[in-house]
């Protein structure tokens, strides 16, 4: 497996946002509280044990608690100062430190797109849900920075002649459905939204992924210094490309919201090929006759 991101830097780059803590800077997490909340508020089910992987601040955490739907939660982080009052543990971002079927509900807020061997990580929560556990999950996806990938890259190859990567890839919703179902979960549901959010400048947006705990972790990333023209560059490229009527500019960021569940021998099954009882050609026919309700019954 060829790594991408580096671990310990993204280790690193979580505990120095979580020190310095920018007011307003985990607004991307506290709407992925909000939408995981009121998803699993509309589960019928309450789950008597649940974690919460690499949630940064926390918040996830509370809100799913608020729910009412959950007995215990354990939080497991990357560093023991992202932990409230110590409480929890402490692992690397690649492992799921639980025992195999030990826990009802997994929530993972923002945290798999950084992730090497994301199919691993999704094996491993699988692995250590209970049958029939769930797994609540946001990932970034495909379109988000999208317009900071393009200023970044153009005013690079302007400048120097060539570029290197400075913004994660993400997955297309396509692509985690397809994960999901390798990994074994059933049921999966998944759904995308994408929200704008609008900055006076560039440099405000990079001050915003920093305090994230999103600034480059990636292995391939350029290790040389940049000169300021090459910011600059970007800022002009970015005000002239994206940027509304009023100048300010604009950023994407698109959330994967993710939900499957262990298997277990009572949840739905799909109907085996050849068992339906009538053609979907017959269905789809607009002047085929309803049965009476006589027909229905027999």
């Amino acid at each position: 497996m060829n790594e991408i991101f580096d671990e310990a830097l993204i280790a690193r780059n979580r505990g120095r946002a979580w020190e310095k803590r920018a007011e307003g800077a985990d607004f991307l997490l506290e709407l992925t509280a909000r939408e995981l909340g009121d998803r699993l508020s509309l589960v019928e089910r309450r789950f008597d044990k649940a974690a919460e992987l690499f949630g940064a601040t926390g918040v996830v955490a509370q809100t799913a608690l608020a729910t009412g739907k959950i007995g215990d939660l354990e939080r497991i982080e990357t560093n023991a100062r992202l932990l409230d009052e110590g409480s929890g543990r402490v692992t690397n971002f690649e492992s799921v430190p639980l025992e195999p079927q030990s826990v009802n509900l997994i929530l993972s807020p923002l945290s798999l797109h950084l992730t090497n061997d994301t199919p691993g990580m999704l094996i491993q929560m699988r692995r250590a849900l209970k049958p029939d556990g769930l797994l609540l999950a946001a990932i970034p996806g495909a379109g988000t920075l999208a317009e900071l990938r393009d200023v970044l890259l153009a005013a690079e190859t302007e400048i120097y002649g060539g570029a290197s990567p400075r913004v994660v890839p993400f997955a297309d919703i396509r692509d985690i459905g397809a994960l999901m179902q390798r990994s074994g979960f059933a049921l999966p549901v998944i759904d995308e939204e994408s929200f704008t959010v609008r900055y006076d400048h560039i440099f405000a947006l990079m001050r915003d992924l920093k305090a994230m705990g999103m600034a480059n972790p990636l292995i391939g990333r350029s290790r040389k210094p940049v000169s300021r023209r090459f910011f600059m560059r970007a800022a002009e490229l970015y005000a002239e490309r994206y940027a509304d009527p009023d100048g300010r500019i604009r950023a994407t960021f698109s959330i994967i919201f993710v939900s499957g569940w262990a298997p277990h021998e009572s949840q739905q099954k799909p109907l085996k090929p050849g068992s339906a009882k009538m053609r979907l050609a017959d269905a789809l026919d607009p002047n085929r006759s309803l049965p009476s309700a006589k027909e229905e019954k027999d």
